[in-house]
């Protein structure tokens, strides 16, 4: 048994890495409580906003779109936030600039200086949510010269394999590849796809992630449908090929990708590719392998040319609305044209959802507390907020992730027992300051910290030797 200290550290740093998670309510829609079930799950929402996000919106908190936007941002709390057609200005688009302060705006609140005179921006995410934060944004450079899409993170940028770029605005070209016949060549379409690469929090996860998020060209014609199989094609080999290394362990083994700066190595293990976006087909009615099928699947459904880590297929989101049933996230109809896609291989599904408010009418506890007042409390309508925030409707998905072991002082092999099978690691941590470069991703550094001071020193040798013989289990 373990001694009090341990105890009390261990619980000690529960609390700690609890407390650097965002706040979470029970998982009981029918009471408002739309939270993770596990503090740890990871959440992904994207959402099509339809220009309600740009510099000549009203921010007031009136009955507009820029307020509904807000309050169900606010409600639901991803840790990674998709947006397409944001900054839609009609007649043009809002430029990088001025987006990422609009977006400021649509955080923190401040002053809209895009009105004449200027006035106080009343309605914004952390008012309605406060102490949630999405720091990092990213705005894409690449328009179609209405609109753009951005992406919102909890978590830091930061470059994952090696190209010295950590977000950037489209994938890489693809070049033709004789030995992959079904690959188009060329990019991700008319709005392209971001690319985010996510530095999690290594007391927390395991591995990292990287998010991809797009607009896919719309349209019915039969050049619409084909821009839009282009895109998928070239984005399901840059995963496998690029990313993940076609089973090879490097990085483009067929050089067929106008990397530049060249990748440097495939991204990391437990670290999962997921995308989102507006990717407008319908899987289930558009009668043929869609956007969402070839970007997950590639050729082969349940093959080995799959874009997860593996190379067997991801799965992309079946959300629906909780009370409901509904699948849809356009109109009013059943249209789904949403999706959220993950490597299921790392990543697995808590569960995956739709909001739409018109679908609680006459189920007024299922209202989030941030959206029950909306347009304002002394009239309150919510019903009306998701037709007001957009012609889409969110999908949200909660992620389970690959977390670090539990730190058992003494354990350096991670066996569940400190033993003389211990030693040999333990003398090797040593050389390992602060942890940088240790080469045991599956068992932590810190488990060399036998005193509990946060470092793996000499002063850890005596402690050590005294844990001999204790279990963890």
């Amino acid at each position: 048994m373990r001694s009090m200290r341990y105890t009390i550290g261990r619980a000690t740093l529960l609390l700690l890495v609890v407390g650097a998670l965002p706040a979470v309510a029970q998982w009981n829609p029918s009471a408002g409580q739309w939270g993770r079930t596990e503090p740890t799950d990871f959440r992904i929402m994207t959402f099509n906003i339809r220009d309600g996000i740009r510099s000549t919106a009203e921010k007031s908190e009136s009955y507009n779109a820029w307020q509904a936007l807000a309050r169900i941002v606010a409600a639901f709390r991803p840790d990674v936030l998709c947006m397409q057609e944001v900054g839609d200005l009609g007649n043009g688009v809002d430029s990088v600039a001025t987006l990422t302060h609009v977006l400021s705006l649509f955080m923190y609140g401040g002053t809209d200086i895009y009105q004449n005179p200027a006035v106080p921006v009343t309605a914004y995410v952390q008012k309605y949510a406060p102490g949630y934060d999405l720091p990092h944004v990213y705005v894409s450079t690449v328009s179609d010269g209405f609109n753009r899409n951005v992406l919102l993170s909890r978590y830091p940028f930061v470059d994952l394999n090696g190209d010295t770029v950590a977000v950037r605005p489209r994938i890489y070209s693809v070049l033709i590849d004789p030995n992959v016949p079904w690959v188009p060549g060329g990019n991700d379409g008319i709005r392209g796809f971001i690319n985010a690469e996510i530095d999690l929090p290594d007391t927390t996860y395991a591995g990292d992630m990287m998010v991809l998020t797009g607009h896919m060209k719309a349209g019915s014609t039969a050049a619409d449908r084909q821009e839009r199989l282009l895109a998928a094609q070239n984005i399901a080999y840059y995963i496998d090929y690029l990313l993940n290394g076609a089973g090879t362990g490097m990085p483009d083994p067929h050089n067929r990708i106008n990397d530049s700066p060249q990748v440097a190595s495939i991204l990391p293990p437990d670290t999962p590719v997921v995308l989102c976006g507006d990717w407008n087909e319908d899987e289930a009615t558009n009668n043929r392998r869609g956007p969402a099928d070839w970007i997950t699947r590639a050729e082969l459904d349940g093959g080995t040319d799959g874009a997860d880590r593996d190379r067997s297929d991801m799965t992309y989101d079946a959300a629906v609305e909780p009370r409901s049933g509904s699948r849809a996230t356009f109109g009013d109809g059943s249209t789904k044209l949403d999706y959220v896609a993950w490597q299921d291989s790392i990543a697995t599904l808590r569960r995956a959802f739709i909001f739409r408010s018109t679908a609680l009418q006459n189920f007024p506890t299922w209202y989030p507390p941030e959206i029950a007042p909306y347009p304002n409390p002394q009239l309150p309508d919510p019903v009306t907020i998701s037709p007001m925030a957009s012609d889409h409707r969110p999908v949200i998905v909660d992620l389970v992730l690959p977390l670090v072991p539990a730190i058992c002082p003494g354990d350096l092999n991670c066996d569940g027992v400190v033993d003389f099978n211990d030693i040999d690691r333990f003398v090797e941590a040593l050389g390992y300051a602060g942890g940088v470069g240790w080469p045991y991703p599956d068992c932590p550094w810190l488990a060399g910290d036998a005193s509990g001071d946060g470092q793996v020193t000499f002063d850890d040798i005596d402690p050590f030797v005294a844990l001999i013989g204790t279990s963890c289990r």
